[in-house]
């Protein structure tokens, strides 16, 4: 009988334990429920950051279902913390930039498209203030001036080197201080590069149909009368004039695969293996025939990923780099390294030299169709080669210190083979 009595005890403690369990977990629960068990009669109301729930009864139904109902604040409710981390993975999704800060101006959420287009590595960004993402004057950064004056912007047209439209919200505190300063960005360039292409094809197709056919009438005519004229004029057309024809035509089909290039025999491809065979096979003979030292540094984690791209395609990209550096060689030796690595959901491949460099003024005009600071250059070879990065979703930009060689970089969507 004492040995009942002791169990009986014993479950009651633990059933009172269990039941200390529950209240205390719903007193640390924030926001506001109500459930409504139908067949016990009871219904439990719970109020906002209310330390006790109230307990009433209703009318028992055994055949009704319980129902449990509740309404969450996410400013109210949630570690607003916890909120940007559930939302990073959707805003990567997104292809603008958008980027939160807190009162101080620092990086709390920063999408991969912004760090992608900006370049630089989103996990170490975050924590930095937002001038170290920009890279720009504060009073240029439209965030920090929403931090200031507490006014939002709406559809606000930037000039500065990203050139587009901003969009900013201001989250608050209870007490009326600035939690996040949410910022949407939407670049221009973009749309001002496919204006370019679009005025460029049209272009394109009126010289290809005005001058590429009286070309090659000439160019014919000129092979007929070789036959009939002086040896001296006919080493002048051998030598000068039917090669600057053929280069004329050679310049209009270089400007015709830029307005409209040709179809890419995409494959999947493993961007280190590529470089080590194809790439090395055809630069090593133009590096030692040109005097220069060509090394790689290649990403070992890229052995997990691929990238889906016409391999014939992106070697024209990264012999026409290869080719300017040695073009813009000085007296110097010059150094090529080819280096590649994972960044955020890319595969960049770095083509830097040790040469001259860029000078600032003309740097952001080096992909323009027909720009050129060679005497016999078309200004048409980094016009054609972004394009074809482009047409495989993927972007190419340049960096470069004056004096102290530059850096093509080209960026690839990576997939992993797992």
């Amino acid at each position: 009988m004492m040995e009942n009595y002791k169990q009986l005890k014993r479950k009651i403690n633990e059933l009172e334990e269990e039941l200390k369990l529950y209240k205390r977990f719903v007193e640390h629960v924030n926001f506001p429920f109500s459930y409504v068990d139908y067949q016990l009669g009871k219904v439990i109301n719970k109020e906002r950051n209310a330390l006790s729930l109230t307990v009433e009864t209703v009318k028992k139904n055994n055949n009704a279902s319980s129902t449990l109902k509740w309404n969450i604040d996410l400013q109210k409710d949630y570690p607003f913390e916890q909120v940007e981390q559930f939302l990073a993975p959707i805003f990567d999704l997104v292809s603008h930039h958008i980027v939160f800060v807190d009162a101080e101006g620092i990086i709390t959420l920063c999408n991969l498209q912004a760090a992608n287009d900006i370049g630089v590595n989103r996990d170490e960004i975050i924590g930095k203030h937002i001038r170290e993402l920009l890279n720009i004057p504060d009073e240029q950064i439209m965030t920090l001036k929403t931090l200031q004056t507490k006014q939002p912007l709406y559809n606000c047209e930037v000039l500065d080197r990203y050139y587009g439209i901003v969009n900013t919200r201001i989250l608050y505190n209870e007490d009326g201080s600035i939690k996040r300063v949410i910022s949407m960005f939407q670049s221009l360039n973009q749309m001002k590069e496919a204006e370019k292409l679009a005025i460029a094809g049209r272009i394109a197709a009126g010289i290809a149909h005005e001058i590429r056919n009286p070309l090659t009438t000439v160019r014919g005519y000129l092979q007929f009368l070789r036959e009939q004229l002086p040896e001296h004029i006919v080493t002048l057309i051998d030598q000068l004039l039917i090669p600057e024809l053929d280069r004329a035509n050679d310049i209009i089909t270089d400007f015709l695969n830029i307005a409209k290039p040709n179809e890419a025999k995409a494959e999947w491809i493993e961007v280190n293996h590529f470089i080590q065979n194809d790439v090395d096979l055809l630069l090593k003979s133009e590096a030692l025939l040109h005097n220069v030292e060509l090394s790689y540094r290649l990403d070992e984690k890229l052995q997990h990923y691929a990238v889906y791209i016409d391999k014939n395609q992106l070697l024209q990209v990264l012999i026409n780099l290869f080719r300017n550096a040695i073009e813009a060689k000085t007296e110097k030796s010059l150094h090529v390294n080819i280096e590649t690595k994972l960044h955020n959901n890319l595969v960049q491949i770095y083509v830097r030299d040790n040469g001259p460099g860029i000078p600032p003024t003309i740097i952001h005009h080096v992909f323009d169709p027909f720009f050129s600071t060679k005497s016999t250059g078309t200004g048409l070879g980094l016009s054609l080669s972004r394009k074809i990065v482009e047409l495989h979703k993927g972007s190419m930009r340049v960096q470069s210190e004056f004096g102290h060689g530059a850096c093509f970089i080209i960026e690839l969507p990576a997939y992993s083979k797992k």
